[in-house]
C-alpha cells in the first residue's frame, strides 16, 4: 500500500514538474505582455508610484486566475486549453489596441452585439492596424511550437483538485490585494465613475472586462425590475430643472421645416481656421457671421462609444446616450417621445436621409420606434459613379444633390436629418476631388483630416443653394451640429503643431467642442458665447417652434433661456463650464488651465455630484424604458409597427 502510494506521489511530482513550468511560462508572458501593452498603448494617465505599482501588477492575477483553469482538463487537452485561453486573451488585448486607437475607449460587452456594423468599418480598421502588431501574437506562436512540439515531452496524467486550488487561491489572493490598494488611491473605484481609464488603470484589462460583462448584465435586468414608480424621482428633476424658453425666441421658427444637417467629425477649431494661409471651411466660416444664423462656439460633444448614434439619440430625445454600446443597438424597442413623434401632433411630416445601409448602427429599426415617417437610405440614389462613393456610403456632393430633389417633393411642414459621411475617418478622398492641400504634421489622420473637411464644406454650400433654389431656405430652420471629434487625443502631438501651443488637458477637452449653427430667415442671429451641448439641442428647436417642452422627460435645457445652466456633463462624468473644467481626477481653472485653488473644490465637487446625478437619472429611463410608464397630456405615443422601410422611399411619397 505505501508503495502504491509513493508511486502515484511520484507520478504526481513528475507531472507538476513537466506541466507547470509550461504555465509558468505562460503566465509570465502573459503578464509582460499585458503590462507593457497597457504603458504604451494605452493613455492611461498613471501618475506616482502607486499607480505604476497598481498597473504592473493587475495583469498577474487574471492571468493566474484564468489559465490555471487549463488544470481542470485532463491528459494532452489541459495543453491545448492552455493555449486556447493564453490566445483568447491575446486576441482581446489585441483587438482593445486597435478598437484604442480611433476611439480612444475600450470595447464592452454591449460593442459585441453591434458586429452587424463590422462589414462597414473595414477600411477604418485596416488602416489602424501597424505592421509591428505582429509582435501581439509571436509569444503565442511560440507558445503553440513548446504545445505541439513533439521535442517537448508532455505528461498525459491529471491534477488533483487540491492541487489545483493553491493556484487560484493565490490568483485571487493577488487580484484582492490589487483591489484594495487601488481603492486605496481610488474610493468608490467600482461604483462612482463612469470613466473606463480608471478601470483599466486600476484592476487591469482582463478585470476590466468581468467587471464590464457584470455592469452590463445588471443594466439589462433593469427594465425587468422597472415599474411606473421609478418615473417620480425621474419627473421631480426634469421639472425642478426646466429652463422656461426666452420670450424673444420663443416661436421664432414657428410653423417652419425643421433640417438638420449632420456635420460628420467637425470640430470647432476648424471654424476661421487657415492651413497654409488658406481657410478650411469658408462657408462655414461665413454662416457665423450670418445676420439670420446663430452661431454657438462652446457647444461640446457628449458621446460615448455610440459616437454618430449617440449624437442622434440626443437632438432627437434630449436623453444621454448609453456609457458602453450605443442606444441604436440594444435599446431599439424602448418606447420613446423623440422629435418627430412630438411634431407628429403639430402636422409635420417626417424623413431621414442617409447614403448608406439602412441596417448600419440599426438605424432601419429604432427609427421606427422615434417615429420616423420615411428614410431614404443607399437604396435611394442612383446612378452613383464610381467617384460618388465613400468608405460608409454616397460622398456629400451627390448626397446632397440627390436628395434636394426628393426634399422637394415631401409634403410641409416636415422635419428631417441629412447624415453625411465624406468626413470620416479614416479621411480618404480622391484628389482629383480636393481644393485644398494636406497637412504637414506626418501624421495622416491630422493631415487629410483637411481635405475632406473642405469638401465636406463645400458640399453644405451646394446644398444650401439648393434650397435657396427651390424656395425652401425661405421656410425653414437650419440646424448644422458636429456629432463628435474627428482627431482623437491619441493625435495631440500633430494637433500641437496644427495649433502652436501646448495641448494641455484643459485645451484637450476644449477640442471636444463641436460647431453649431441655427439658421432661420427672419430670426436675430450672432454669435453665442453659451456653453452647452448636445443633450440641450431638442429642447433649444423646440422652443424656437414655439412648442413648449415643459411637459416632457427632458435631461436638457434651452440654450437661449436665461435659466439654461451653463454645466455640460460630458458621458464619461467629467464636465466644464465657464469657470471650471473637471478632467478625470482635477479640477482646472477654465481660464488659466491651471489647477483650480483649494476654495474652490467644494463648488467644483458640488457640480461633478449634479451631474454624476443628471447621468444616473437619463440611465434609469434608457436602461428601466420608463418613458412606458409616461405619457405626457396630449402626446400621441408611437407605435413601430405602423412604420415599414422596406419599400423604396421614393417610391412612397405621392
Amino acid at each position: 500500500m505505501r508503495k502504491i502510494k509513493e508511486i502515484n506521489t511520484n507520478m504526481s511530482k513528475e507531472t507538476f514538474n513537466k506541466y507547470v513550468p509550461l504555465f509558468l511560462l505562460a503566465v509570465v508572458m502573459l503578464w509582460m505582455k499585458t503590462y507593457i501593452s497597457q504603458k504604451t498603448q494605452f493613455k492611461l494617465d498613471v501618475e506616482g508610484s502607486l499607480q505604476e505599482l497598481l498597473l504592473f501588477i493587475n495583469p498577474l492575477g487574471s492571468a493566474l486566475l484564468l489559465l490555471s483553469l487549463s488544470f481542470f482538463f485532463k491528459g494532452k487537452r489541459k495543453y491545448l486549453s492552455l493555449l486556447t485561453i493564453y490566445t483568447l486573451m491575446s486576441i482581446m488585448l489585441y483587438a482593445n489596441v486597435v478598437y484604442y486607437r480611433f476611439f480612444s475607449d475600450f470595447i464592452t460587452l454591449p460593442t459585441l452585439f453591434q458586429t452587424q456594423n463590422f462589414g462597414d468599418l473595414g477600411g477604418s480598421v485596416a488602416t489602424l492596424i501597424q505592421p509591428t502588431d505582429i509582435l501581439f501574437f509571436v509569444d503565442v506562436l511560440f507558445l503553440g511550437f513548446l504545445v505541439f512540439s513533439k521535442r517537448v515531452q508532455k505528461d498525459t496524467r491529471n491534477f488533483k483538485t487540491k492541487t489545483v486550488i493553491p493556484v487560484i487561491t493565490m490568483a485571487l489572493a493577488i487580484s484582492f490585494f490589487n483591489l484594495a490598494l487601488a481603492e486605496g488611491d481610488r474610493p468608490q473605484l467600482l461604483t462612482r465613475g463612469f470613466d473606463r481609464n480608471y478601470i483599466v488603470k486600476y484592476l487591469g484589462m482582463y478585470n476590466y472586462a468581468l467587471y464590464d460583462t457584470v455592469e452590463s448584465l445588471k443594466s439589462s435586468s433593469q427594465r425587468v425590475l422597472a415599474d411606473g414608480d421609478n418615473v417620480t424621482e425621474i419627473l421631480n428633476y426634469t421639472t425642478s430643472n426646466y429652463a422656461a424658453p426666452n420670450e424673444k425666441y420663443f416661436g421664432a421658427a414657428e410653423g417652419k421645416n425643421v433640417i438638420y444637417l449632420h456635420l460628420e467629425s467637425i470640430q470647432t477649431f476648424l471654424m476661421n481656421y487657415e492651413l497654409n494661409g488658406e481657410e478650411v471651411t469658408p462657408f462655414l466660416n461665413s454662416l457665423t457671421k450670418d445676420d439670420n444664423t446663430l452661431y454657438f462656439d462652446n457647444f461640446f460633444h457628449q458621446t460615448a462609444q455610440g459616437k454618430t448614434s449617440d449624437a442622434e439619440f440626443m437632438l432627437e430625445n434630449s436623453l444621454f446616450g448609453l456609457s458602453k454600446g450605443s442606444a441604436y443597438i440594444t435599446k431599439s424597442q424602448n418606447v420613446y417621445q423623440s422629435a418627430p413623434a412630438i411634431l407628429k401632433d403639430k402636422g409635420y411630416e417626417s424623413a431621414v436621409f442617409h447614403g448608406n445601409n439602412a441596417t448600419f448602427w440599426n438605424r432601419s429599426e429604432i427609427y421606427k420606434s422615434f417615429g420616423y415617417d420615411r428614410f431614404y437610405d443607399i437604396e435611394s440614389y442612383t446612378n452613383l459613379e464610381d467617384g460618388d462613393m465613400a468608405e460608409y456610403g454616397v460622398m456629400d456632393k451627390p448626397f446632397y444633390e440627390q436628395s434636394a430633389d426628393i426634399l422637394e417633393t415631401l409634403p410641409e411642414p416636415f422635419y428631417t436629418k441629412f447624415i453625411t459621411v465624406s468626413n470620416h475617418f479614416p479621411y480618404a478622398i480622391d484628389q482629383e476631388l480636393t481644393t485644398i492641400g494636406k497637412g504637414t504634421t506626418g501624421d495622416p489622420s491630422v493631415d487629410n483630416y483637411f481635405q475632406t473637411a473642405r469638401y465636406a464644406d463645400e458640399a453644405l454650400e451646394q446644398f444650401f443653394a439648393d434650397l435657396e433654389e427651390s424656395g425652401l431656405a425661405d421656410n425653414s430652420m437650419i440646424v448644422m451640429y458636429g456629432d463628435h471629434y474627428g482627431i482623437s487625443d491619441n493625435h495631440n502631438k500633430a494637433m500641437e503643431q496644427v495649433l502652436s501651443k501646448e495641448i494641455t488637458p484643459v485645451e484637450n477637452t476644449n477640442l471636444q467642442k463641436v460647431p453649431l449653427f441655427i439658421y432661420a430667415p427672419g430670426m436675430e442671429g450672432g454669435v453665442n458665447h453659451t456653453y452647452g451641448g448636445q443633450i440641450d439641442l431638442m429642447p433649444t428647436v423646440m422652443h424656437l417652434l414655439g412648442i413648449d417642452t415643459q411637459k416632457y422627460i427632458q435631461f436638457g435645457t434651452d440654450l437661449l433661456s436665461k435659466d439654461h445652466k451653463e454645466l455640460v456633463t460630458l458621458r464619461n462624468g467629467d464636465y466644464v463650464s465657464p469657470e471650471i473644467y473637471s478632467i478625470g481626477d482635477n479640477f482646472y481653472n477654465a481660464k488659466t488651465g491651471l489647477p483650480l485653488e483649494e476654495d474652490q473644490l467644494e463648488e467644483a465637487e458640488k457640480l461633478q455630484q449634479q451631474g454624476n446625478y443628471k447621468l444616473q437619472l437619463s440611465d434609469k429611463v434608457v436602461n428601466g424604458d420608463l418613458l412606458r410608464f409616461f405619457t405626457p397630456e396630449g402626446f400621441t405615443p408611437i407605435d413601430p409597427s405602423d412604420y415599414n422601410y422596406q419599400t423604396p422611399a421614393t417610391e412612397e411619397v405621392e
